[in-house]
């Protein structure tokens, strides 16, 4: 994989991701950081210069598979028996559904007796770690593919200091897929580095651990804008960085800080399937009162994808807030991909 991940303005094909209207913003928003609790006394080992882990069963990806794919091979290692089609339904009850995001895989990850956790903000060296105690890290990233790009799970399964290089279990280009350490910080940075942790609960207090002050959301968030914020001030033009910028902010709870990274980011450009995978954006916009940005913003990804009921969904409740009628209709669009949606379900009966 040699090509390098941006947020280009789309082909003539493609959905233009609209711009935002120019609102003023008021920068107010405090946020107190809670004390996190004492991290557990866990001894743990040294990283080597490089490590593999074996078990694994590959799954290569139906339609539109892969998320159930990924989760599914990442269990596998821990000897849980089951497939992407038994995932599927859990994760994706409509297969036409272009999404599955990391809280949904973990929560799958969790019926079956596993435990589950999501960050952002990893790195080279957390992965290393990870690896180095026996844990895959499902992570999310960005692929070019067919001369595009798009969201993409990969299972990681080892690293070589010697070739610079991780090991990955990928539904679409096969087991023991290498990508080196630059390629695949690169294409992880586009959705903030997250990633997805499957374990036995009797790892729990080795994850928290190697996790340490991460584990806390509030001090994990505020170290990404802080991140975030150098990185835009060392490269104004840098869509990403505003992009994961506003992501931060609006876990945070400060939306009008948010929704002024998610208008820069815009103003640069994003690819136009951006918002098939992230919807902070929406959050943001809508609690800022910016309703008619998130119809703007959820009307041309519902063009550009159809089936995402995120989307859906946000362009239900800016309808409402707009005194527009239709949020039923969207509502129950958003139900129609995904029953599981809870959220969805709700706003119809409110």
């Amino acid at each position: 994989m040699s090509a390098q991940p941006t947020e280009s303005t789309p082909t003539a094909t493609a959905t233009t991701i609209p711009a935002p209207t120019p609102v003023a913003v008021s920068l107010t928003e405090q946020v107190i950081t809670p004390s996190p609790s004492p991290a557990p006394s866990v001894a743990l080992q040294p990283v080597g210069s490089k490590a593999q882990l074996s078990g694994i069963s590959h799954q290569w990806q139906t339609w539109n598979n892969c998320g159930p794919a990924t989760i599914t091979m990442n269990m596998s290692y821990f000897g849980r028996p089951e497939l992407q089609a038994d995932a599927a339904p859990f994760l994706k009850p409509n297969r036409d559904d272009k999404n599955v995001s990391p809280e949904e895989l973990a929560a799958y990850a969790r019926t079956t007796g596993m435990e589950a956790l999501v960050r952002r903000g990893g790195s080279i060296e957390q992965l290393k770690l990870l690896l180095s105690h026996n844990l895959p890290v499902l992570a999310e990233t960005w692929l070019v593919h067919d001369e595009d790009g798009l969201g993409h799970y990969r299972l990681v399964t080892g690293f070589d200091d010697a070739t610079r290089q991780f090991n990955t279990f990928d539904s679409l280009n096969g087991p023991d897929f290498q990508v080196s350490y630059e390629q695949f910080d690169s294409d992880w940075r586009v959705f903030n580095r997250v990633y997805v942790l499957v374990y036995p609960p009797e790892q729990a207090d080795t994850i928290a651990a190697i996790i340490g002050p991460d584990m806390d959301d509030t001090m994990l968030d505020e170290r990404l804008v802080a991140e975030a914020e150098a990185e835009v001030e060392a490269k104004p033009e840098d869509a990403i960085a505003y992009f994961n910028l506003g992501d931060s902010l609006t876990r945070l709870g400060r939306f009008q800080e948010a929704v002024a990274a998610f208008d820069r980011a815009r103003q640069l450009g994003l690819h136009w399937r951006r918002l098939w995978y992230q919807f902070t954006p929406f959050e943001a916009y809508y609690a800022a009162g910016r309703y008619q940005d998130v119809l703007d913003l959820t009307e041309a990804t519902i063009k550009g994808s159809g089936g995402l009921e995120e989307a859906y969904y946000y362009k239900g409740l800016a309808l409402q807030a707009l005194g527009q009628p239709g949020a039923e209709v969207e509502f129950q669009a958003a139900l129609d991909y995904n029953p599981n949606f809870a959220a969805a379900a709700e706003a119809m009966q409110n």
